[in-house]
């Protein structure tokens, strides 16, 4: 699982389309289903990215490693600690979606341009991440947020872990013809 994955991701996104389909993430956790509209518009790359890497099965067995209260749920470390990756990182793709309740984005260090395979998902509206960075989906559905915010509730100790596993049981991608 660990080393650098690219060449197993672009190959898993053979075929993908962003003016013929749409598309949508979802992880099965062990707190419920998470669907994710993906914002190919203004985010392609990432869109790519997590596409591919869902495709591969790297977030399968990967636990939300840092949960913090009215802030976000962050997961895609493979190691669980918050350090790791995919071996390779992408750009970002900073754009006007606002940071809010359900929305996806891309975890990094201080370099805007050090996103891999981390992410997390907006508890309630934060402002300042805004044009910082990469907004690239949202939640589909009620019920899909309803999960992230009741992950967002865990229990957790003083480094933001979570004191029991939430884990992403499977990822899958739905690709949809447009109208």
């Amino acid at each position: 699982m660990f080393g650098n994955r690219r060449a197993e991701v672009d190959k898993a996104l053979e075929g993908v389309d962003f003016n013929k389909n749409t598309y949508q993430i979802e992880f099965d956790t062990t707190a419920g289903k998470i669907v994710l509209d993906l914002w190919s518009d203004v985010a392609p790359g990432h869109c790519k990215n997590i596409i591919g890497l869902t495709r591969i099965g790297f977030y399968d067995g990967i636990i939300f490693h840092r949960v913090i209260p009215d802030f976000v749920i962050q997961a895609g470390c493979p190691q669980g600690r918050g350090t790791g990756g995919p071996g390779y990182t992408i750009n970002a793709e900073f754009n006007t979606r606002l940071h809010e309740a359900g929305v996806l984005s891309m975890a990094r260090t201080s370099n805007p341009n050090s996103a891999g395979s981390q992410f997390f998902l907006c508890l309630g509206r934060v402002p300042h991440l805004d044009n910082q960075y990469t907004g690239f989906g949202k939640t589909a559905d009620v019920a899909s947020l309803k999960v992230v915010l009741s992950i967002g509730a865990v229990e957790t100790n003083a480094d933001d872990r979570p004191l029991k596993d939430v884990k992403i049981l499977k990822g899958s991608v739905f690709e949809k013809a447009k109208s």
